[in-house]
This record gives C-alpha cells, structure tokens and sequence, in this order.
C-alpha cells in the first residue's frame, strides 16, 4: 500500500468551542458524524459547519468527562461507530458499564440501548479481563459487524446485527498486525471494503494494558482478509487515527477521512484528507 496526506484541518464548532477527543467518525446526512469519547454530544462536519448533535442524556448532570474533573469513570467512552440505515451506530469501548452502551443516532434524535451481556461475552470469547476489554472499531459487512479489540493481540469478533443493533458473536478471529519499537500495534478503527476486505487503522501505545494511554511509538494502516494482514503501511509522525471513514472510491485505492484527538480538552481534534492505493 502506499499513503497520501492530501489535507489536514482543525475541528471547531461553529461557536469557536474545540471538538474534543474525536474517537470515531462515520457518514450521516450530508456529512459526518464524528463521536467525542468525553462528551454526551457528537459533531456532525457538515459542508462549511459544525454542530453538536446529542448522543446521550446527561450523566449525573454532566454533559462532559475528565480525569482532571474526576469524572472519566462517567464518560460513554463511544470509540467505534457506522452507518445503520439513516443514522449511526456507536459503541461503548467496554471496560466499565458506563461504556456498554450503544446509540444509534438519527436525524430524529438518539436511542440508547445497554449491551453489558454482550460485552461480558465478547471479553470471555477473547479470554481478556472485563476491566481491560477495549472495542475501539467496529464496520458493518452485510447482516454482521466486526468488532475489534484493541490489545497485545488484535481480536475481532463477528456478531451478529439483529434491528440494527449487535446481538450474538457468530465468530472470533485474530491477527497480528506487527510491532513498532517492540511495541505491538493495536487496532483504533476499522472500515469495511466492497470485495469484502476490511482496512483498519492501528497505533503501538506503550501501555501496560489494552486500556490505558501512552506513548504513541508508530502508526500504520493495515488491510486483512477473513485470514490475515494482507499489507500495511505507515502513518506520518505517529499519528494516532481513532476514526477512519471512506470518503470515495478511486481508480487505485480509496480516499479516506481520519480523525485524530489532541489528547487535550482544550486543543482540536484534527481531520485527515487521506489516499490510499494499491
């Protein structure tokens, strides 16, 4: 595969106000929508502005979380979203029950469904710890989802899409994308393709656990099949993509839109203008 950094923009609201910790992003009307991991609102990036779109009611009052507030262990932690019908999908990383949840987001507004038996599943399926299971990408292929872990070893389950929403794990896979530094690289998002590949978008963190942030030694972009990694390619200067979306196809590979967070409340998420081809 080769990479192209076509474009690299700052996310702010039409208010001025920064779009915060950006962790997946995903069509929705005439644009995207970009889900912030520390919010109850998402932005929808549309044609020339940015609004917050609600995801969730508020949490004890609070419509945003921080460690620095006390407040991280509230957060919905949404780090995994794609198109259901006319809206979007998002999804709880897991780890705590704040974050096993899903909402799916139209233009109508939200519905947010607790998936806590499916996720204590999917982290005995993997045969990680509650506490340290990590779904940070999710697309949607055909009447099933898959569904990555991020960790040590990138699993991915199949599951099931009954209404819309995830159901029951049809199958489990794993695949090891390489290392950088000798840290293992670690799924942040996925994107199905039309033949039925999918191409995800990974980070070596030098973490302790699947959970916690750290250093960010490398990126990359990986495309597997149902088997294995067919290629991958690195990302420029460590970027760490939490969100990748396919904005068109191109006669040799595929133009994408990546999101990236600031780590940092008060900073913007950037978006990435991205080719791929092959």
């Amino acid at each position: 595969m080769r990479l192209s950094v076509r474009g690299e923009t700052a996310l702010i609201f039409d208010d001025g106000s920064p779009v915060r910790a950006a962790s997946a992003v995903a069509p929705f009307g005439d644009g995207w929508l970009i889900a912030q991991d520390d919010a109850t609102h998402a932005a929808w990036r549309r044609p020339g502005s940015i609004v917050p779109v609600r995801v969730l009611d508020q949490v004890e009052g609070l419509d945003v979380f921080s460690s620095a507030a006390g407040t991280k262990h509230l957060k919905p932690d949404f780090e995994a979203a794609f198109g259901v019908g006319e809206g979007v999908l998002l999804l709880g990383s897991g780890s705590t029950p704040a974050r096993m949840r899903a909402s799916l987001v139209t233009a109508g507004g939200f519905t947010v469904t607790d998936l806590s038996p499916l996720y204590h599943r999917l982290a005995a399926a993997f045969g990680v710890p509650l506490e340290h299971l990590n779904l940070e990408g999710a697309c949607a292929a055909g009447d099933r989802m898959r569904w990555f872990h991020r960790g040590a070893t990138t699993f991915c389950a199949d599951v099931d899409l009954v209404g819309g929403l995830p159901a029951e794990i049809a199958g489990v896979r794993r695949y090891d994308l390489g290392h950088v530094g000798g840290v293992p690289l670690a799924v942040t998002d996925a994107v199905a393709l039309d033949d039925g590949r999918v191409l995800v978008s990974a980070a070596a963190e030098d973490t302790p656990n699947p959970v916690d942030d750290g250093p960010v030694v490398g990126a990359a972009l990986a495309l597997l099949d149902d088997h294995g990694v067919l290629d991958t390619v690195a990302l420029p200067e460590q970027t760490k993509v939490e969100g990748l979306a396919v904005r068109a196809t191109t006669a040799g590979g595929l133009r994408l839109l990546a999101v990236v967070d600031a780590d940092d409340p008060v900073v913007p998420s950037r978006e990435l203008d991205l080719d791929v081809s092959w």
